[in-house]
């Protein structure tokens, strides 16, 4: 995929908005679990959602399965999970930094 085609698909997934409901069936979590994580600060909603109620995006989806796998699998704490999430998605960042540098 070139950069311009990544760019229209974060574009995209950006602009998809999903409640609380849509996000735990997707997310493959439980209400309360995910009402824990928003309660700790661990996700968090979209601050840019179109109107004023509580939306979450693709990119919180994302998180939400990362955080709940890793809690999962290795029975990571809920905190421990996010951080390596925010670990994991740091790394990503720089690849994509360094991949341009690179270009």
């Amino acid at each position: 995929m070139n950069p311009t085609e990544e760019a229209l698909v974060e574009a995209t997934l950006e602009e998809l908005w999903l409640d609380l409901d849509d996000l735990c069936r997707l997310g493959l979590v439980e209400a309360c679990w995910l009402e824990e994580r928003l309660a700790d600060g661990l996700v968090l909603a979209c601050t840019d959602a179109p109107d004023a109620t509580r939306c979450y995006n693709a990119i919180t989806l994302a998180r939400v399965r990362r955080i709940a796998c890793l809690e999962r699998d290795f029975e990571a704490a809920p905190e421990l999970a996010a951080l390596v999430a925010d670990l994991e998605d740091e790394i990503q960042r720089l690849r994509k930094r360094l991949d341009c540098l690179e270009d």
